[in-house]
């Protein structure tokens, strides 16, 4: 991991700006939009409640999006970040390899921090988690990224995108687990992903039957990030906005149908990462990049978007921090002696307290011009 003080001369700020958006749900505000809804008793309140908790197992929330639209993001820079290490004439593996291999390794390695490693409790810790299936699906996709040609790119990665969804479905439709009856692959106890994860992976389990960020739902989970790659790359040309906007549009547009007509076969589910959530999740991350992309680089309204583009800067970096110190200390320090009058409101003023500090915290490292990169 490395500090630096210099960020790119050129930055879509929209991208910054959608990180910052995604983790902000991460840090704090899906549990602020559930207190906030909880003061009303209506139904519609206690439906919108649901979108910012994960499903149970079969469906699709907003929060579920969550998780893809990072590992999305993770795709989208790709093209940037290995920019210097390619050209059409010279492909530089000296240095890119090192700085790929490096910055998974660091990922994965805080990951495990994250979960507890250096407890040294290895038995029971959960191996599994958010930044080593980042790690494994950047260290993938920017080798894949970095060897095609950039005139093959759409064709050979989009193909690769398809042998990965179609891959994945047919596995887990017809390779069964031992014992486990055809229709019930896709159920909790009897999918073939948790039968591998109990088999392969140590120490603890997301699920009682298998893991969120097990092994083989890592297969369609790189497809996300593709796809992202894809994305990328069509910012990273010269085509002029419009037209970048217009297939944002179209392609959020045809995974989002593809992927609810794909559902009836395949349901939509975020634990397994079922082929059909990986389409929807990808349209509805394209949806929202084009809505993000539209207002800011496009229109040019960018002030809104500064308190997301401060997380966005250092979004690993509060993913890390908030994993490994408990934030709510501090809130405590300051609050604690009138929070208590605030009846209703106290959960509420306490979570807006929690994720200013958090904010502030960020805030400082942006003013430094300190942005931890892996």
């Amino acid at each position: 991991m490395t500090s630096t003080t210099k960020t790119s001369l050129v930055r879509i700020l929209s991208i910054d700006a959608l990180r910052g958006f995604d983790m902000f749900w991460i840090i704090g505000g899906s549990e602020l939009a559930i207190a906030l809804l909880a003061l009303s008793k209506s139904n519609w309140a206690l439906r919108l409640t649901v979108q910012f908790r994960h499903s149970g197992w079969n469906g699709f929330t907003f929060y579920d999006l969550i998780f893809p639209l990072f590992l999305f993001i993770v795709g989208l820079v790709i093209p940037f970040s290995l920019a210097k290490y390619r050209s059409e004439k010279r492909l530089d593996l000296k240095h890119a390899y090192p700085r790929i291999i490096r910055r998974a390794l660091i990922l994965f390695f805080l990951g495990l921090c994250v979960n507890g490693f250096l407890d040294f409790n290895f038995a029971a810790m959960r191996w599994p988690g958010v930044l080593q299936r980042i790690a494994v699906c950047y260290l993938l996709a920017a080798i894949i990224a970095l060897h095609v040609p950039s005139r093959f790119q759409l064709l050979v990665i989009g193909i690769l995108i398809g042998v990965l969804l179609i891959g994945y479905w047919i596995i887990m439709k017809f390779a069964t687990a031992p014992g486990i009856a055809a229709a019930e692959y896709l159920s909790r106890e009897g999918n073939l992903a948790g039968y591998v994860d109990r088999l392969v992976i140590p120490g603890r389990l997301y699920y009682k039957y298998g893991d969120n960020e097990g092994l083989l739902s890592t297969i369609p989970a790189l497809a996300t990030t593709l796809l992202g790659v894809l994305t990328g790359r069509t910012l990273k040309s010269n085509k002029s906005q419009i037209f970048k906007i217009i297939w944002m549009l179209i392609g959020g547009a045809a995974f989002i149908i593809s992927g609810i007509a794909w559902s009836y076969i395949f349901p939509l589910n975020k634990i397994l990462w079922t082929s059909s959530f990986a389409l929807v999740a990808a349209g509805c991350s394209l949806f929202l990049l084009c809505l993000f992309y539209w207002l800011i680089d496009y229109k040019g309204y960018k002030k809104w978007a500064f308190p997301f583009i401060v997380i966005g800067m250092n979004a690993i970096t509060i993913y890390i921090i908030q994993g490994l110190f408990d934030f709510g200390i501090i809130v405590n320090i300051l609050i604690h002696g009138f929070v208590g009058y605030l009846g209703p409101a106290k959960d509420i003023f306490f979570l807006i307290c929690f994720i200013t500090i958090k904010w502030f915290f960020l805030y400082f490292l942006y003013k430094k011009k300190i942005f931890l990169k892996v």
